[in-house]
């Protein structure tokens, strides 16, 4: 399976913040513990590129991304830490455009009709939706579906485990995304167990059907 192919297997793809290199590693190795084989590290912090490298370097089995892209100077440093894809919040047609020019998968935030077609100019398919419950959740992806046949959705914001069938089971909805399987709290406290626990049900809780 190609990259994007191994997210819409996967269908849960972590959104992790670390805010401490050393909290890498333990963080990707708690959710293969569970099952969990996608993470997205996002640059919300000043060690995101390294963490993401550790994970690239040490966990080979680990797809890692980067997440919150939001220039192309991030998009750089994310490139050459070893990330295998990328998700921008919005849409930056320059942060686009360079991931497309170094063949790696990018997954932009379009919730607009026009942020969609911006998009689809460029090739891309499968978007972001995010903040997902704050821009009208499934009955706004399904209106937007309906218009655009050939898009399909990596929801995230304001979901959490109780989501996953009845998202995951819109043909429309390629992956979700969160931070419920990992959060800020049990990351920086070392609750892995715990991540590994929630990685595990998730993993469980995922329709397996053909994609």
């Amino acid at each position: 399976m190609n990259v994007l192919e191994q997210i819409g297997h996967s269908g849960i793809v972590p959104v992790v913040v670390i805010q401490d290199v050393a909290q890498a590693v333990p963080t990707a190795l708690a959710l293969l513990d569970g099952g969990i084989r996608t993470m997205e590290i996002t640059f919300r912090t000043p060690c995101a590129a390294d963490a993401i490298r550790a994970v690239a370097r040490e966990i080979p089995e680990m797809l890692v991304g980067a997440g919150t892209v939001l220039t192309v100077d991030q998009a750089v440093l994310a490139q050459e830490a070893g990330a295998q894809f990328i998700v921008s919040p919005g849409y930056d047609d320059h942060v686009v455009a360079y991931y497309i020019s170094e063949g790696i998968p990018v997954i932009p935030g379009c919730v607009t009709p026009t942020e969609i077609m911006s998009a689809l100019s460029r090739g891309l398919t499968i978007l972001k939706f995010f903040p997902a419950n704050i821009y009208g959740g499934l009955p706004a992806m399904r209106s937007l579906a309906g218009v655009f046949r050939d898009v399909r959705f990596v929801p995230t914001g304001g979901i959490g485990a109780e989501d996953i069938e009845n998202y995951l089971t819109q043909p429309y909805i390629f992956a979700i995304g969160g931070s419920w399987l990992c959060t800020s709290a049990d990351i920086v406290e070392g609750r892995f167990d715990r991540i590994t626990e929630l990685a595990r049900q998730a993993s469980e809780s995922v329709p397996r059907t053909d994609l």
